[in-house]
C-alpha cells in the first residue's frame, strides 16, 4: 500500500549520549531515517539529549530539540509541536523506553498521537522476559529453560531447580547491562541484586546457559503486507556467552551448513511474522554445534547495532528502508537506493567477506577487569572488507589503532606450552593472539577447539596465518609467490619487513616491480547481477580494479578519524561530514576513507566515493596512488587522521589547511616555547624528559605537584598528576610500556579556572563562536568537564586577552581551518596550556548553540576564503540569547574495577546538553539528562581528603538546607561538626560494621561525594566510589560538581522545563544566511 496520508508530522526520538552498548549506530540510523522521512515531504520534529552527533544537527530535522530524554520533556515538546506519530524504533533502547513510558501514562492518546513503525504490543512481545517466552512457545519455536523473576529468593530457587551455570537477563536494559554469567550462588546474589535494580521494570530472566553454541544473527526487514527478507545474517567468533557488541563479527556466516542457513532464517522469518514488526528486527540465535539444535536468544524489534554492520557489510539501507515502511510502503515499492534498479524486497547476496572486531577501552582502564561476559564493555567497532576471511582479519586488527599488526603477541612468547593452553580458557579481548600462539606451539584444533568452542574453522584460518608468518620468517629469499600470497592474506609491509629482515621500502620497492598492488571493489548488494551505482569500495590483492574515474572536478580526500574511543568520539565524525558537505557545495569531488561501521561519514550517499579501509599509510597510500587526489584534508579526523600527515607529504600529497610543520610547532616543546615567548604569552613552566631519573629531576626543579604526559595524544592518554617521588616512577612505568618516538613532558600544576575557545582562522583573522569556561578547577580533563557557554565568571578584561592571545598563537602557528586553545586563568592572569591546529571535541556543541556552522567555515577557509567574508564578523562573535551547559556522561558501570574518580586522562564517553535562557534551568537539564535525578531518598554519603575539609563544610550546609541527611568517615564528620553541620559518624570499610559499605548496599543513598587522596594505600575510596557505580549511586569526586548539582537543585523550577528548538537559533542571530 502507498504512503499513509495522516502522516504529515513525525516525531523522531533518539538514543541520547554516547554509552558503552549503545554507541553511534543509532545516530547513524536515526540520521539517515530523518533524511529519508524529509525526502516524503514530512516534517520532522528530533528530539536527542546529544549535541556531539550530526544527528542534532539543524539540516536533518526541520525542529530540534537537545533535551533530556525524559517522560517531561517529551510532553512538553508534543505540548509546543503537536505531532501526529512517533518514531521509536531508531533511538535503540534509550528511545524504546521512553516510547514505552510515555505511551503506558496514557498521554499519547489524549493528544492523539500514534506510535508508527512499530506498536507497543510488539515491543512488549519483544521485550518483556515472559510474553517473549510465551509468544515463542505459540509459535513452537525453542527457547532455553528459563523464568522471569522479581526477586532473590525465587531467583535461588529456580537455579537450583536447572543447575548452575545460569545467564542473567534483565528486561529493558542495553548492551546487557546488569546481566551476567553465574557459576555459584554468590555470583548469583550478586548479579541478581544488581540486574533487578537496572531493569526498568524489576524483572529478570534466569536461564540455563547454553555458553559454548555458536551465536548467529538475522537482520530481517517485514512491511505492513508481511512481506518479509532476510538482509544478512552474522556469526561471531566467540560462542554464545560472550556479548555480540563485544564479539568478533563475520558476515556472512561461515561455518553454516545450507541446512542450518535455511532453518534459521525460516525461523527469523516466522518469528517476524509473529510479532507482526513493521521495519527493521535483529534475531539473536544460539546453535548447538553437533546437532541441529537452536534456541532464540533474543529478538530486538528495533534498529540495533547488528543493523548498522549488517548496512555497512551489505550496503542495504536498512534505516532508510524501515523508515519509508513507518510510513506505510510495502518493500515493492521501496527502490533500493544503492542500485537505483532494483527493489527494497531483493535480498543481498555477498561476494565478500566483512570482519567486525571491537573496540575495548582498556588501554584507558588499565586497572579494569578484562574477561568478556553477557555485559557488553566495547566503546566502538572497525569493520574490513576483503575477499577471504583472513585478509578481513588482518585489515580489521590494524583499523583498531591499538599498536596491533599482525597476530604475534610479545605477552605470551615466555609463558610454557601448559600457561599457552591455561590462558585459551580466559576469556578476554586478547583471546584470538592467544589461539594463535597455541597453534605456533603445535597445540591440535581439537584441543583448542574443546577449551574455547571457538569453530574449528575459524582455528584453520588463523592457522594460515600463523603458517604464512612462519614461511616468511624462514624464508631465505622473498620470492614472488610468496610475497603475492602474504599480502593476498592482507600482510602489511610493515609485517613482511619485520618477519624477513628487510625495510618497508625495501617491500614496497619489490612488489612494485613485480605488480603486486591492491584492486578496488566495488560492495555491490547483489552480487554482480544487478549494477551499483554508489561507489563504495574495499581493497583486496587477487582482483581487477573495479574503480572508474571520470570526474572533471578536483578531488580532495577527507581521513575520518577509525573508531569511537574514550578520547576520540563522534564529534570528530561531526566535523568529517560537514567538511564534505561543505567541500562538494564549492565543487570539489569528496572522497572519504574511514573504517567505523557505526557513523554517519561511512554512509553510502555522504561522499562522492567511500572506501572503507584501515587507516595506516599503507592502506591510504593505496588509494592515492589509484586517486591521485588535489589535497588531503586532516584536521577533522582528530589525532587519527593529524598522524598521517607525514606519509601523506611523502606520498606527494597536498594537505590543505595548517601545514605540517605548524601542526609539529604546537606539538613539539621547544618550537612552541619559542612562538610563546615571540608572542609574550606565558604558560606553566615545564620540561621535556625521557627517562625516569630526568622526570625526577625535572619535578624536583619545578616543586609537586606536576602534571606528567607523552606528547603527541589525544584524550589526556597517559597523563597524570605526581605530587611525590613514587608517582613519578609509577606514571613513568606506564608511559613507557610502548616505545616513546616523542619525549615525555613534565610541567608545573596550577589550580586555576579553566577556559577553552575554538576558532577559525586564515591565516590573517580569526572568528571565535564563544568562550567555554570549565565548571571543575584545571586537573580534569575538559572532555570530563561541566562546560559552559558563555563563559559566566571571566571579566571583559579577560576575555579581551584570551580573544588577543588566541589571535596572536592563530598567526603564529599559521593556522588555516580550526584552532583550539586551552586556557588557565590563574589569579587574574592568562596562561596557555594546550595548542591544538585541528577540530576539538566542542566543534559540534559550540556551533549548535551559537549558530556558526564552524566546520563550513572552516572547510572554505582551507579552499582560500577569508573569515571576513561570511558575515559573522571578526574576533568573538555575538554572545547568544541562550545559556548551554554541556554535562559529560560515563559508562563506569560496565567496566568493573574501573577507577572513577577524574584526573587529566579523559574517562568519559559520551555527553549531553542543557539550553535554556536561564542558567540554573540550563544546568538542572544538563544534570537531568546525563541521568541525575534528585532527591529520592535525601540521604548522602560525604568523606573528603584534608585539604578540601574547610571547602565541604559550605557544601554540606547547603544540601542540609535541602533536607538532606549526612553520613560521612570519622574525620569529615568532625570537621561538619565542629563547624555546625549535622553529620553522622561512620566506620570506614576496613572497621567493624555497620560500615559505608552497608548504608551503600541497603540502596537508601542518593548521592556520594568522595575527593579522593592520591595514593590512596588503603583503597578505601576506591571501593566505596565502586560501589557507589554498582549499585546505582551518583558518585562525584570533585566538589567542584558537587556546588554546580546544588546550584541545579536549589532553584530548578522542575514542573515547567522549557525546551529550546535549536535550528532557529542561527536564524534568531543572524537571520537568513546562505
Amino acid at each position: 500500500m502507498p504512503k499513509n496520508p495522516n502522516i504529515k508530522k513525525v516525531l523522531v526520538i533518539g538514543s541520547g549520549p554516547i554509552v558503552i552498548g549503545q554507541a553511534a549506530e543509532f545516530d547513524y540510523a536515526g540520521t539517515q531515517a530523518c533524511r529519508s522521512l524529509k525526502e516524503e515531504g514530512i516534517e520532522v520534529v528530533l528530539v536527542n539529549s546529544n549535541p556531539a552527533t550530526i544527528m542534532t544537527d539543524k539540516d536533518i530535522a526541520d525542529e530540534v530539540y537537545i533535551e533530556p530524554l525524559t517522560v517531561k520533556a517529551l510532553e512538553q515538546i508534543i505540548l509546543k509541536e503537536k505531532p501526529d506519530s512517533i518514531l521509536p524504533t531508531l533511538g535503540g533502547q534509550a528511545g524504546l523506553n521512553l516510547a514505552m513510558e510515555i505511551a503506558e501514562t496514557g498521554f499519547l492518546d489524549e493528544h492523539n498521537v500514534k506510535l508508527i513503525g512499530t506498536t507497543a504490543l510488539t515491543i512488549k512481545k519483544a521485550e518483556d522476559r515472559l510474553m517473549f517466552k510465551e509468544t515463542m512457545e505459540k509459535i513452537g519455536e525453542p527457547c532455553a529453560a528459563s523464568l522471569v523473576v522479581n526477586d532473590v529468593e525465587s531467583g535461588e530457587a529456580f537455579a537450583a531447580k536447572i543447575g548452575y551455570p545460569v545467564v542473567l537477563r534483565p528486561a529493558y536494559t542495553l548492551g546487557g547491562s546488569g546481566g551476567g554469567i553465574a557459576h555459584n550462588v554468590t555470583e548469583l546474589r550478586e548479579i541478581l541484586e544488581n540486574g533487578l535494580r537496572l531493569s526498568r521494570v524489576g524483572e529478570v530472566l534466569v536461564e540455563r546457559c547454553i555458553a559454548g553454541w555458536k551465536e548467529i544473527e538475522y537482520e530481517v526487514m517485514r512491511d505492513s503486507n508481511g512481506n518479509c527478507i532476510t538482509v544478512c545474517n552474522m556469526e561471531n567468533i566467540d560462542p554464545v556467552g560472550v556479548h555480540t557488541g563485544d564479539s568478533i563479527v563475520v558476515a556472512p556466516s561461515q561455518t553454516l551448513s545450507d541446512k542450518e542457513y535455511q532453518m534459521l532464517r525460516t525461523s527469523a522469518l516466522n518469528i517476524i511474522d509473529e510479532l507482526g514488526i513493521t521495519g527493521g528486527c535483529n534475531v539473536q540465535y544460539a546453535l548447538n554445534p553437533d546437532s541441529f539444535e537452536y534456541c532464540v536468544i533474543e529478538v530486538n524489534p528495533r534498529v540495533s547495532r547488528s543493523s548498522a554492520l549488517a548496512s555497512k557489510a551489505t550496503g542495504y539501507p536498512i534505516a532508510k528502508v524501515a523508515a519509508k515502511i513507518a510510513l506505510g510502503y510495502t518493500l515493492d515499492e521501496i527502490k533500493n537506493a544503492i542500485t537505483g534498479k532494483t527493489y527494497a524486497s531483493f535480498e543481498p547476496a555477498l561476494d565478500y567477506c566483512v570482519v567486525k572486531i571491537p573496540r575495548l577501552p582498556f588501554d584507558k582502564f588499565i586497572k579494569a577487569k578484562r574477561t568478556l561476559t553477557t555485559q557488553m564493555k566495547a566503546t566502538g567497532e572497525v569493520m574490513s572488507i576483503c575477499t577471504n576471511f583472513e585478509g578481513g582479519l588482518m585489515k580489521a586488527l590494524r583499523s583498531l589503532e591499538q599498536h596491533v599488526d599482525c597476530l604475534v603477541n610479545d605477552e605470551y612468547i615466555n609463558m610454557t606450552d601448559e600457561e599457552v593452553v591455561e590462558q585459551l580458557a580466559v576469556v578476554d579481548d586478547r583471546r584470538i593472539f592467544v589461539v594463535a600462539e597455541a597453534i605456533r606451539r603445535g597445540v591440535t584444533y581439537d584441543k583448542i577447539h574443546e577449551i574455547t568452542m571457538i569453530d574449528e574453522w575459524f582455528i584453520d584460518k588463523i592457522a594460515i596465518l600463523v603458517e604464512m608468518e612462519q614461511k616468511l620468517k624462514k624464508a631465505d629469499k622473498l620470492d614472488k609467490e610468496l610475497l603475492k600470497e602474504a599480502k593476498r592474506l592482507e600482510f602489511p609491509d610493515t609485517v613482511i619487513a619485520r618477519f624477513t629482515g628487510k625495510t618497508e621500502e625495501e617491500i614496497r620497492d619489490m612488489r612494485y616491480e613485480w605488480g603486486i598492488t591492491a584492486a578496488f571493489k566495488m560492495v555491490d548488494t547483489c552480487a554482480a547481477e544487478f549494477a551499483s551505482e554508489t561507489p563504495y569500495y574495499y581493497s583486496c590483492f587477487d582482483s581487477i580494479n573495479e574503480v572508474e574515474d571520470n570526474t572533471k572536478k578536483k578531488k580532495i580526500m577527507v581521513l575520518g578519524s577509525g573508531p569511537i574511543r574514550i578520547g576520540q568520539g563522534i564529534e570528530f565524525d561531526y566535523c568529517s561530514v560537514h567538511s564534505v558537505w561543505a567541500l562538494e557545495e564549492e565543487g570539489y569531488e569528496t572522497i572519504i576513507v574511514n573504517n567505523n561501521p557505526e557513523t554517519v561519514s561511512t554512509d553510502f550517499d555522504i561522499a562522492n566515493k567511500l572506501y572503507f579501509e584501515p587507516l595506516t599509510p599503507e592502506d591510504v597510500e593505496n588509494i592515492v596512488r589509484l586517486e591521485k587526489p588535489d589535497g588531503a584534508v586532516v584536521q577533522f579526523g582528530g589525532q587519527t587522521a593529524i598522524k598521517l600527515t607525514e606519509a601523506l607529504l611523502k606520498m606527494g600529497v597536498k594537505i590543505l589547511g595548517t601545514s605540517a610543520e605548524n601542526v609539529d610547532a604546537a606539538e613539539d616543546r621547544e618550537l612552541f616555547d619559542e612562538i610563546l615567548e615571540r608572542c609574550c604569552i606565558p604558560r606553566p613552566s615545564g620540561k621535556t624528559v625521557f627517562t625516569t631519573e630526568e622526570a625526577l629531576v625535572a619535578a624536583k626543579e619545578l616543586g609537586y605537584p606536576v602534571l606528567v604526559r607523552p606528547s603527541y595524544v589525544l584524550g589526556g592518554q597517559g597523563m597524570q598528576i605526581a605530587v611525590s617521588d613514587d608517582d613519578i616512577k609509577e606514571y613513568m612505568a606506564v608511559i613507557n610500556r610502548y616505545h616513546q618516538d616523542h619525549p615525555i613532558l613534565v610541567d608545573k600544576y596550577l589550580m586555576g579556572k579553566e577556559v577553552e575557545v575554538d576558532a577559525v582562522c586564515d591565516g590573517e583573522d580569526i572568528l571565535i563562536p564563544g568562550i567555554m569556561e570549565h565548571v571543575e578547577r584545571a586537573g580534569i580533563h575538559s572532555g570530563d568537564s561541566i562546560s559552559v557557554y558563555p563563559a559566566q565568571s571571566i571579566s571583559e578584561k579577560i576575555q579581551k586577552v584570551i580573544v588577543d592571545y588566541t589571535r596572536k598563537l592563530a598567526r603564529s602557528l599559521h593556522v588555516i581551518g580550526l584552532i583550539n586553545i586551552q586556557f588557565i586563568v590563574y589569579q587574574d592572569e592568562v596562561f596557555v596550556i594546550e595548542v591544538n591546529p585541528r577540530s576539538s571535541r566542542t566543534v559540534p556543541y559550540i556551533s549548535k548553540v551559537t549558530g556558526i556552522p564552524i566546520v563550513d567555515l572552516a572547510s572554505k577557509v582551507i579552499l582560500g576564503a577569508k573569515v571576513s567574508d561570511f558575515g559573522y564578523g571578526t574576533g568573538l562573535a555575538k554572545k547568544s540569547d541562550y545559556l548551554a551547559i554541556k554535562m559529560p556522561v560515563f559508562s563506569f558501570e560496565k567496566l568493573r574495577g574501573a577507577e572513577i574518580s577524574l584526573g587529566p586522562e579523559m574517562k568519559s564517553t559520551g555527553e549531553c546538553l542543557g539550553i535554556s535562557k536561564s542558567f540554573d534551568e540550563a544546568l538542572y537539564k544538563a544534570f537531568l539528562g546525563a541521568g541525575v535525578d534528585l532527591p529520592k531518598h535525601k540521604k548522602m554519603i560525604l568523606t573528603v581528603k584534608d585539604s578540601d575539609k574547610l571547602e565541604a563544610v559550605d557544601i554540606a550546609k547547603r544540601f542540609k538546607k535541602l533536607g538532606y541527611e549526612i553520613f560521612a568517615t570519622r574525620n569529615t564528620a568532625r570537621v561538619l561538626n565542629d563547624h555546625g553541620v549535622l553529620a553522622i559518624p561512620v566506620n570506614r570499610i576496613n572497621e567493624e560494621a555497620p560500615t559505608l559499605m552497608d548504608l551503600l548496599l541497603e540502596h537508601q543513598i542518593d548521592l556520594v561525594i568522595d575527593t579522593p587522596t592520591y595514593g590512596d594505600k588503603l583503597k578505601d575510596g576506591f571501593l566505596i566510589r565502586r560501589t557507589a557505580i554498582e549499585t546505582g549511586v551518583n558518585c562525584l569526586t570533585s566538589l567542584d560538581t558537587a556546588a554546580a548539582l546544588l546550584t541545579s537543585l536549589e532553584n530548578s523550577d522542575t514542573e515547567h522545563l522549557s525546551v529550546v528548538d535549536i535550528a532557529t537559533i542561527s536564524k534568531e542571530m543572524y537571520g537568513d544566511m546562505k
